[in-house]
């Protein structure tokens, strides 16, 4: 069985999309460590960093090891793209990603259009002759999700399901920020951050500190 770890810079500055980057690579370091199998399987690139990532973890201690790296994590580093900038926390949101469930969260089945194709890219001949790819449209708010990175079209459509009930949170976030909330959830989420990190890394090379 597979956990799904989702890890995003928010609203953050550049700095926080090169933690999500650093933080990827340390996660994946620590799986192998403990016998775990972690792979990347979704990413939404910056000019510099990641916006976010999707890692797989696969094997016996998957769960444990999710469980210790969901919620907020510190990276302390001066701005590698900006010297001499004051600020040296950063932070990154990391959360366990599950499926949308259909009927719930504002997802309807009727409101659901899917598409199966086959995938592209690299993945050998079982991914290119079989049609596991999905395409997940949702009508009402006219938002399109591609998924091919897994060879299970059951795994890709369950990794559709996820990222749509993401993006419709994200829709919902933004409206509240429009409507004058915005102060108010900075607020909330700066007091949050700075006094709850579940794990610090420091430095370049992200050396785990707590």
């Amino acid at each position: 069985m597979s956990v799904w770890l989702h890890l995003t810079a928010g609203r953050g500055p550049v700095e926080c999309r090169l933690a999500v980057e650093g933080l990827v690579r340390a996660l994946c370091a620590e799986a192998a460590g403990v016998g775990v199998e972690a792979s990347v399987i979704d990413q939404a690139e910056a000019e510099q960093g990641l916006l976010s990532a999707v890692v797989s973890l696969e094997g016996d201690g998957a769960e444990a090891l999710a469980s210790t790296w969901r919620g907020t994590v510190q990276w302390t580093c001066p701005s590698p793209v900006r010297p001499g900038w004051k600020r040296k926390n950063w932070f990154v949101a990391v959360d366990l990603l599950e499926p949308a469930r259909v009927g719930a969260g504002g997802i309807a089945e009727r409101d659901l259009r899917w598409e199966t194709f086959r995938a592209s890219g690299a993945g050998g001949q079982h991914v290119n002759k079989t049609e596991s790819a999905v395409r997940l449209r949702h009508l009402p708010t006219g938002i399109v999700v591609d998924c091919q990175s897994e060879r299970s079209q059951h795994r890709n459509r369950a990794m559709a399901l996820a990222r749509l009930g993401a993006a419709l949170r994200l829709r919902e976030e933004e409206a509240r920020r429009q409507a004058g909330e915005e102060r108010w959830s900075q607020t909330v989420e700066i007091t949050d951050r700075g006094g709850n990190a579940v794990r610090v890394y420091k430095g370049p090379g992200f050396t785990r500190a707590r």
